[in-house]
């Protein structure tokens, strides 16, 4: 590892959340239901001369038509933060499902990184399911084509370093082009897994969840996560509300907005206790 490798300021912003049930998020439900909510989020990678911001959330009107609590504007949380969009030149896309990739045009300078296999799956046959389909906007997926005809897509294939300290990795399973964001911190490299784990318990027990396209690469894509992380406590799942336990506020005024992914998580039982 080169010794001048830049470190990243990381940070996840909660943006919304909703209510749901162990069996929501295990393919094949769970013999132990109960309560299992789940959190929203977007990722920021601050270094001294760099920001990436990985993925953009939905907006409100998508959080009313899909009965999602809408906790705050994804781009006000990213002004918590120091963050203008309106200065922001990269936007890392994990993938194209609604929660990800819902406030493209409020990037006026971005280009937008993402796997072209992830654009043939949101614009292919596959579409024609309602199960695959459910996830994704047909606006968004639209705002894509817009954004490559105006030169502002970056496509890759296959797993990369972006820059120095930034690498994305192509697992699919999940969505066909997924991918996650690996990023040095002043901690080492910390892995930001997006939707590759939706929960620290699909991953410490290998357990799928239910929105799959491959149910094998999603199995693969849990390994891959390790594969590239120091250590387990150096993967940050997607969705889980566990990560606003395990790790520090930034500031005291951003307690249970956004947490900071560069230190070490606290230690905690399973599923807060």
């Amino acid at each position: 590892m080169p010794a001048d490798l830049p470190q990243f300021e990381l940070t996840a912003i909660r943006y919304a959340t909703r209510n749901g049930q162990r069996r929501d998020h295990f393919i094949g439900g769970d013999p132990h239901d109960g309560p299992m909510p789940m959190d929203y989020f977007l990722w920021a990678a601050v270094s001294a001369d760099k920001t990436y911001v990985i993925d953009c959330g939905f907006t409100a009107e998508v959080a009313a038509r899909r009965q999602r609590t809408f906790l705050r504007d994804p781009i006000d949380g990213l002004k918590l933060i120091g963050i203008d969009a309106d200065d922001v030149t990269d936007v890392i896309l994990t993938h194209l499902h609604y929660d990800h990739v819902g406030n493209l045009h409020r990037f006026p300078k971005a280009r937008f990184h993402l796997q072209e296999p992830e654009m043939h799956y949101a614009t292919g046959h596959y579409m024609a399911y309602p199960r695959l389909a459910h996830s994704f906007e047909p606006d968004d997926v639209c705002g894509i084509v817009r954004l490559n005809f105006a030169q502002r897509v970056a496509w890759h294939f296959g797993s990369k370093e972006l820059a120095p300290g930034i690498s994305l990795h192509v697992v699919g399973g999940h969505s066909a082009g997924l991918q996650f964001v690996r990023v040095h911190t002043k901690r080492g490299w910390v892995v930001v897994a997006s939707d590759v784990s939706h929960f620290y318990e699909n991953l410490e027990s290998r357990r799928p969840y239910t929105t799959s396209f491959h149910v094998g690469e999603m199995l693969d894509g849990f390994e891959a996560l390790l594969a590239q992380a120091p250590t387990p406590d150096h993967v940050v799942p997607g969705h889980d509300p566990l990560v606003m336990q395990r790790y520090p506020a930034p500031r005291l005024d951003l307690e249970g907005i956004a947490v900071s992914l560069d230190v070490a998580p606290h230690a905690i039982g399973p599923r807060g206790t």
